[in-house]
């Protein structure tokens, strides 16, 4: 118990000095505008030292590996057209299996056309009629598959 009282004050001391360090940014942006005539080679200048040279050396050194990391893709991009371009045309084939169902679906309003109109004729006008406005409901829902498929593949 003793121990934790001395350990603990140095242990909270060295953590919050850590901590400070590692808020720290690696890299200051200087406030000061540097004048055009101030300016000058670091090795002709009388004002920077050596390890001046090396840090703005170790900065292009980063900025050039960064820029080579952020310039090069895991994948190449014609692998991934070809799979955005398959998976297109997996969607709108599997959305178009439902213009199927409004082929069907049409074939048999009109086939209970024929049938009704053969058992009774003088009803022909009125189940024409109705066919009519089931072959439009059919035809809709068709048309809405068809939009589905279509924005699988473009959109």
């Amino acid at each position: 118990m003793a121990a934790s009282r001395i350990i603990a004050p140095k242990m909270a001391s060295l953590m919050g000095s850590a901590s400070i360090k590692a808020a720290r940014p690696v890299m200051r942006a200087s406030v000061k505008a540097q004048v055009p005539s101030q300016r000058a080679f670091s090795a002709v200048s009388s004002k920077s030292s050596a390890f001046q040279t090396v840090k703005r050396q170790q900065v292009s050194n980063i900025l050039n590996a960064t820029k080579k990391v952020a310039g090069r893709r895991a994948y190449s991009s014609e692998i991934a057209s070809a799979m955005v371009e398959v998976s297109q045309n997996m969607g709108m084939g599997s959305a178009a299996i439902g213009l199927g169902g409004a082929g069907v679906g049409i074939g048999m309003v009109f086939g209970s056309l024929i049938l009704a109109v053969a058992r009774n004729p003088s009803m022909r006008g009125q189940l024409f009629s109705y066919a009519i406005l089931g072959f439009a409901f059919v035809e809709a829902i068709g048309l809405f598959d068809l939009m589905v498929a279509m924005m699988c593949k473009y959109v």
